[in-house]
């Protein structure tokens, strides 16, 4: 092959593979805390395993590249959060936009988010908060200030979630967007454990740009 030819076919494969990068949708995926200190297979006394590669595969069925990861330990949500900011960050300088980036936690996991909406403080990221807002959160992590296009997620009959209308409230960033949606599944916290299709549609709607989750 005439050399020329060799470097234009190899710029433009290499053009149209950055140019699919850059349309992509992305989906950073932050799980519960029980996954923090078991393995894979262990089961909760109460809740059984966390199906965390089913619920990536649902997100990848639907075309999102997936970013996630098997945290190890007691992390620090803070400090955790950083480490995804500068992924974030990574992207935007790459070309993605903004608004197809999700940000999404259950439970622990889901406080995470709520930092990196804090940090990164940009109101075009999209954020899925599960299971990860309690009253005393107001007066016990005043830091959390929400920035985004913020959808919140919690279950009736769950002890550890309710309404976070009161942190969007309270903060002073740019919310563009912001939906709550109280599902009555009758699990308790166990409803997060599984890629249950009452939090996952809203959720892939919202990483689709689709605020009216209709």
């Amino acid at each position: 092959m005439n050399i020329r030819l060799l470097i234009g076919f190899l710029f433009c494969s290499l053009f149209f593979a950055c140019e699919k990068e850059r349309d992509e949708r992305v989906i950073f995926f932050l799980h519960n805390r029980f996954l923090e200190e078991h393995g894979m297979e262990e089961l909760h006394p109460e809740f059984g395993r966390t199906e965390y590669s089913e619920i990536i595969g649902e997100f990848q069925k639907q075309g999102f590249k997936v970013i996630s990861e098997q945290r190890k330990g007691n992390v620090n949500a803070r400090e955790y959060a950083l480490g995804v900011v500068n992924q974030i960050d990574s992207l935007l300088a790459s070309g993605t936009e903004a608004g197809r980036i999700t940000i999404i936690g259950t439970s622990k996991g889901g406080y995470i988010p709520q930092y990196v909406s804090t940090l990164a403080n940009n109101s075009d990221l999209n954020f899925v908060f599960i299971a990860s807002f309690s009253d005393s959160d107001i007066q016990n992590i005043p830091e959390i200030n929400f920035c985004g296009n913020i959808l919140s997620i919690y279950e009736k009959t769950d002890p550890f979630g309710v309404s976070a209308l009161e942190r969007k409230q309270t903060s002073s960033c740019e919310i563009k967007h912001f939906h709550e949606v109280e599902l009555n599944t009758g699990m308790g916290h166990g409803f997060l454990f599984k890629p249950l299709a009452e939090w996952m549609e809203p959720a892939i709607k919202w990483a689709n740009g689709n605020y009216t989750l209709e």
